[in-house]
């Protein structure tokens, strides 16, 4: 019994097409696209789904096959979400064809979550020329195989730091990236803007604002968005010397900025800097500015196997004592018991 047969809703070209009352009208032939998702253990399941369901409400809405789409792990067995939920695959790491996108879903343990067999996989797949994406930490494995070049990926707002650090190189603040031999987005949500917008490249902006409807996501966010915003936009509107400030300390975690230069930033005194500082973020400047090397130490604690040592350095500190201190006071436990 083939696939097609066990599932009503998959047409004999391999594609996933349910019925539906909605409907939208596609002039001239179709080509199918294909996609492979290859899941990572502890993948997350919400910017895996969020970037598979719009392609299947495609087809849904249209009724022809639009785009094919299989899983991968990298045995050719189940593999559990972040969530606890144990996703069925379709295949392990054979080759696919060099018309198939190969996107790597990963989550939690980014780092590490792929083996030496499967970075050889990508390679391969990338050798023969096909294309590649990535879903919320899926850039890290892109990166280990060496497949992203001098093109920054989006990478979630929370493992930002650690990509920076493993990597060296600046991951984007937006929500999605395309280029012109492999995409990437920050997770959550943002799998379905990306997705509309392969769509609306393929089959045009009618098909893409139908699947936004059937999702109910109400604004297509463009490329450019970008994700947590440190400060809110009003405060940015009412205050853009405190915001100006904010993203010098930002800039700055490694090698923090004095005082005197923090008020060059402001364009006023320190004094003057300390007093608008506090009535606008309810925090003195320098609490605020520990705090943010503190979440970034926090980060790299979970996301990288940097030395605590490596990480106090990396966020500004002289010392792994004065680093635990400070870090202890902040979050009520060691970075050790963090790590």
């Amino acid at each position: 019994m083939t696939r097609a047969d066990r599932d009503p809703g998959r047409a004999r070209s391999g594609a996933v097409i349910p019925r539906g009352v909605a409907h939208v009208r596609l002039e001239g032939p179709v080509v199918t696209r294909d996609f492979a998702f290859l899941v990572l253990p502890r993948f997350t399941f919400l910017a895996f789904a969020s970037a598979i369901d719009p392609l299947r409400i495609a087809n849904q809405l249209t009724q022809q096959p639009l785009y094919r789409y299989r899983l991968v792990s990298m045995d050719g067995g189940p593999v559990e979400s972040s969530a606890g939920v144990r996703v069925e695959v379709d295949q392990g790491l054979e080759p696919l064809s060099r018309e198939t996108t190969a996107i790597v879903c990963s989550g939690t343990d980014a780092s590490q979550a792929a083996d030496k067999r499967v970075l050889a996989w990508l390679r391969e797949h990338s050798r023969k020329g096909g294309g590649l994406g990535a879903i919320c930490t899926g850039a890290y494995t892109l990166a280990r195989a060496g497949l992203l070049g001098e093109d920054a990926p989006a990478v979630h707002w929370e493992n930002r730091p650690a990509y920076r650090e493993l990597f060296d190189v600046e991951p984007l603040e937006q929500i999605y990236v395309i280029g012109t031999r492999h995409f990437s987005c920050a997770g959550g949500e943002a799998g379905v803007d990306l997705m509309l917008a392969l769509i609306a490249r393929d089959h045009g902006q009618k098909l893409a604002d139908a699947v936004a409807e059937m999702c109910l996501h109400s604004r297509r966010r463009e490329a450019s968005a970008t994700q947590k915003k440190v400060y809110p936009a009003p405060m940015l509107a009412r205050h853009p010397a405190v915001a100006r400030v904010i993203a010098a300390m930002q800039a700055n975690i490694a090698t923090p900025l004095d005082r005197e230069a923090l008020a060059r930033v402001f364009g006023r005194s320190p004094r003057h800097l300390e007093r608008i500082f506090r009535a606008v973020v309810q925090e003195t400047p320098k609490s605020y500015y520990l705090g943010l090397r503190l979440e970034e130490a926090r980060d790299l604690l979970s996301d990288t196997t940097l030395s605590i040592l490596e990480v106090a350095v990396a966020t500004g500190f002289n010392s792994r004592s004065s680093f635990s201190k400070a870090y202890r006071k902040r979050f009520g436990q060691s970075p050790a018991r963090t790590r």
